[in-house]
């Protein structure tokens, strides 16, 4: 099992942030429109925790099926899983993302994962999620301010 820690500071409000990631099956309204990866839609399964939305990426075959595994709306905190078929030679991952406020006001956006890979697309694998993160950073500090 393969650990990530990542972390964005956000100057938007801790509330702005979070009501973009609590509505999950919306991440077509923070994600960035000029990003290497764009979304050309979203289908969604279920509501709630234990949702999924399925992800089709413009140039892409198959979807990334992502499912809200926990919500903790009193600590601002979501689990989430890549579900189905796995990009980038994943075989599992699983990622909390937890929100925090800074003293200006901002707030932090703490982002641990872990994951398995194909044995020899470690790298691959280490390499699109966090590229994946930067785009999240991205949009959502677009979409906060």
């Amino acid at each position: 099992m393969i650990q990530l820690h990542s972390h964005h500071d956000i100057s938007s409000p801790i509330e702005t942030i979070w009501q973009l990631l609590v509505d999950f099956g919306n991440i077509e309204a923070w994600w960035p429109a000029d990003a290497p990866i764009n979304i050309a839609r979203v289908e969604l399964d279920g509501s709630g925790v234990g949702m999924t939305r399925h992800i089709y990426n413009v140039g892409f075959d198959s979807p990334v099926s992502e499912r809200l595994d926990a919500l903790d709306l009193e600590n601002h905190s979501l689990q989430l899983s890549i579900v189905g078929e796995r990009p980038a030679g994943l075989l599992h991952y699983q990622a909390t993302g937890t929100l925090s406020v800074l003293e200006n006001g901002g707030c932090r956006l703490t982002y641990d994962s872990e994951f398995i890979a194909e044995e020899g697309r470690e790298d691959e694998a280490r390499a699109f999620l966090l590229g994946a993160y930067e785009l999240m950073y991205l949009g959502l500090d677009g979409a906060g301010n």
